[in-house]
């Protein structure tokens, strides 16, 4: 079975010999939409070089809070030995990395019996490689204590494979409930992105973030960092308004990104006032290509192939949905 390191300082799941004793965990379940809450591990197979190792890592961050971010893999570890251990803990999902002809891939499972989907994983850039790219990187720790939101762009060309592409990842994520979610909980987004002309799939994680229209940055800043501002050098208070313009920044965006808030999110996005969203990327990025679906868990019959011809794709049936 499993094999707990117990620490009080760190705490990991390590996957050790068939057969240790596991206390059983109660499934998780919503609150508000009463629905299973998925759970992730994110593990390799194979030796690997340091750049996917990393980039397992990134994963596991963006998977946060539903995932085993300590999970810790050996070597003689096989398929069985995550199994043994995923059922307790409500384990729904895998996503494995590995390398194969010199590519790395990442095959994304449900457990106990699939499906499997395999992508071939064409260009990547880890999340420290996007942070050094921009000149104002925006990371907070707090921004992991939710899932992410997910969006999926392109996918609705009626084809059965990226029709179960699409479920399979609706369903890594819990859902949301949009009459009773809060919008402090929403602060990061997964976006997924289908060329049909190159049969190319951009994967991109960002962090959500909203600034109220119409208030100078002076202003914002001095409210978010409730810090007296330095006015010895001005002759009145309204300078400190007026010196960098009575907008901001956030007016020059288009009308699209701007929403009416519904609820408080914070001391300057309040309810009924027009904010601006800003998307900024904080990583992983990844450029996949969709090679495989097994009927099972990285086993089974092939539904669906890239590169194999004459392999019959399944027509769904009623229910089939469920399987994933």
């Amino acid at each position: 079975m499993a094999r707990f390191k117990k620490n009080s300082a760190r705490r990991s799941h390590a996957i050790g010999k068939p057969g240790t004793a596991l206390n059983k965990k109660p499934t998780v379940v919503d609150d508000l939409t009463g629905d299973k809450i998925p759970k992730s591990f994110v593990f390799t197979r194979g030796k690997l070089p340091g750049s996917v190792k990393q980039l397992k890592m990134d994963l596991r961050k963006l998977m946060l809070p539903h995932t085993a971010l300590k999970l810790k893999e050996k070597k003689r570890n096989n398929m069985k030995d995550f199994l043994n251990i995923s059922g307790p803990m409500g384990v729904s999902h895998f996503l494995i990395l590995s390398k194969g002809d010199g590519t790395p891939s990442l095959q994304v499972a449900r457990t106990p019996q699939g499906p499997t989907l395999s992508f071939k994983i064409s260009e990547y850039s880890l999340a420290a490689d996007v942070a050094k790219s921009q000149l104002h990187p925006r990371c907070p720790q707090d921004l992991f204590k939710n899932p992410p939101l997910i969006v999926l762009s392109g996918f609705g060309t009626g084809e059965q494979h990226l029709k179960l592409t699409t479920i399979m990842f609706q369903n890594i994520f819990p859902s949301i409930d949009i009459n009773t979610v809060k919008l402090s909980s929403c602060q990061r987004i997964v976006l997924l992105n289908y060329d049909k002309e190159t049969k190319l799939i951009d994967f991109r994680h960002y962090s959500i973030r909203l600034q109220p229209v119409g208030v100078s940055r002076r202003v914002r800043k001095f409210v978010q960092n409730h810090q007296v501002p330095d006015l010895s050098n001005l002759h009145d208070v309204s300078d400190f308004i007026t010196r960098a313009g009575y907008g901001s920044e956030s007016e020059a965006d288009e009308e699209a990104s701007m929403v009416d808030l519904t609820s408080d999110l914070n001391r300057i996005n309040r309810a009924s006032n027009k904010s601006a969203i800003k998307l900024q990327e904080i990583g992983p990025r990844m450029t996949l290509q969709l090679t495989k679906i097994e009927e099972g868990l990285c086993s089974g019959g092939v539904i669906y192939s890239e590169y194999v011809s004459g392999v019959k794709k399944q027509e769904q049936k009623p229910g089939e949905e469920s399987l994933v």
